[in-house]
């Protein structure tokens, strides 16, 4: 959930609507980003992290992945090659340090691309690689035909008619639920996969552990919520972060992380329609928010917990993001995010930072998270970035071999999670 950026609107040349497996779409050329180079910036100076701030809203023609949020942190950013020399020459005039990272950031999207297209003969489903959307709910489709417990949820539809699906495992009604989103910001491959690998193992571990977990709950659990920004990130343009709704002729779709009505628009959001940051004109906007909150609300009183995965930079977030003031059970949150990120750590030294969102990353509303906390009552809400680490360049192209690891410790760690929060009371009220 690397939030900050600016999508080039320029990159993509829409040509038609066309219908495609039921699904309406929007027919484009896909965008490349052939000779686009990667810059990191390094500001040492209050006013050289303000000017470098300020390009975010500048220019179309740059592509914020990483964004420093103090002196002496990175900027890491996408330019077009039109747009070179006057970035280099804003950069020198202001003493600012920066250095090319990748001459070609295509060359990423390339190799990607023709990996996944010779799996995907294959035909199989498994966490060796990515899938398209439509595989992952064809693969909760047949989860929930081939166990009983699993029950096929739908949430509602997008903006370009596409299924927000999911599914509910139960092994016994009345238990306190945990609702776990994936996939709200499309590029972020990795979350979508660490969800549906996570149900895998709650459905089909045989460890004790997760055997425990998996009974414990009642698991709510949604593995794209913006499925128009996942299938476009194939289709089209894999940078793409937001929701597809046309804002204009020229820009289209909101954060939908910036898009939920809790503190709506008050901090680290954007009012420009083509930032990746747009809040939207109003609170739930976007038809995905809308009908995901709706869902959530129908669930009041039986969540115990709201967990989002996102990437990255190997962060445990928690409540608030729109005030650097603590939440009521901040004390809590922060040792159950101590002790769920140590045993993160256990099995591949992978090490997360953690705390609430205001100070541990930077200002920002309008959050499912927030949500859930703040506006439906949920008091063990959390956001995972997951892997790689922030010094990674491009982290939204992690490889597939990095996957099943990073399933297998996200889910030590969330067993850890819940028997922390559950030690303290917790759930106790919704048993």
């Amino acid at each position: 959930m690397v939030w900050n950026g600016v999508f080039s609107r320029c990159a993509v040349a829409l040509m038609a609507v066309v219908a495609f497996g039921g699904v309406a779409i929007q027919a484009a050329e896909v965008a490349r980003y052939d000779n686009y180079r990667l810059y990191r910036v390094t500001p040492q100076s209050e006013e050289q992290l303000r000017a470098v701030t300020a390009m975010e809203q500048a220019s179309d023609s740059l592509i914020f992945l990483e964004t420093a949020r103090k002196v002496g942190d990175r900027f890491d950013i996408v330019v077009a090659p039109h747009k070179l020399a006057d970035f280099t020459e804003t950069l020198e005039a202001d003493y600012i340090q920066h250095q090319v990272i990748d001459e070609n950031v295509q060359n990423a999207f390339d190799q990607e691309r023709t990996r996944i297209t010779n799996k995907r003969a294959k035909g199989t489903f498994d966490w060796s690689d990515y899938h398209t959307l439509e595989e992952i709910h064809a693969w909760l489709d047949k989860l929930a035909s081939e166990h009983s417990e699993v029950e096929l949820l739908d949430a509602g539809r997008s903006h370009q008619n596409r299924t927000l699906k999911g599914v509910k495992l139960s092994y016994g009604e009345g238990r306190p639920g945990v609702f776990i989103e994936g996939g709200i910001h499309a590029r972020e491959w990795i979350s979508p996969a660490t969800v549906t690998y996570i149900l895998n193992e709650l459905v089909n571990s045989e460890d004790a552990q997760v055997r425990a977990l998996a009974e414990k709950f009642d698991w709510y659990v949604f593995p794209s919520v913006n499925p128009d920004g996942y299938a476009y990130t194939f289709q089209v343009n894999r940078l793409w972060r937001k929701t597809r709704k046309p804002y204009g002729p020229f820009c289209y779709g909101a954060d939908p992380n910036r898009n939920w009505d809790f503190h709506w628009a008050e901090q680290g959001t954007s009012n420009n329609a083509c930032a990746d940051t747009y809040a939207g004109p109003q609170a739930f906007s976007e038809v995905e928010t809308r009908s995901l909150s709706a869902f959530v609300e129908k669930l009041r009183g039986k969540l115990g917990a709201y967990i989002a995965f996102h990437s990255y930079s190997q962060l445990l977030l928690f409540p608030y993001g729109h005030t650097g003031e603590h939440s009521p059970n901040h004390k809590d949150l922060n040792e159950i995010a101590e002790a769920t990120v140590k045993s993160l750590a256990k099995r591949y030294g992978t090490q997360y930072k953690y705390g609430n969102v205001y100070d541990a990353i930077y200002p920002a509303s309008g959050s499912s998270v927030d949500w859930s906390y703040g506006a439906q009552d949920v008091k063990i809400a959390y956001t995972y970035e997951l892997r790689p680490d922030s010094d990674a360049w491009n982290g939204f192209v992690l490889p597939p071999n990095q996957i099943v690891p990073t399933g297998e410790e996200t889910l030590d760690s969330l067993v850890t999670l819940l028997e922390e929060s559950s030690a303290r009371g917790y759930y106790d009220a919704k048993n």
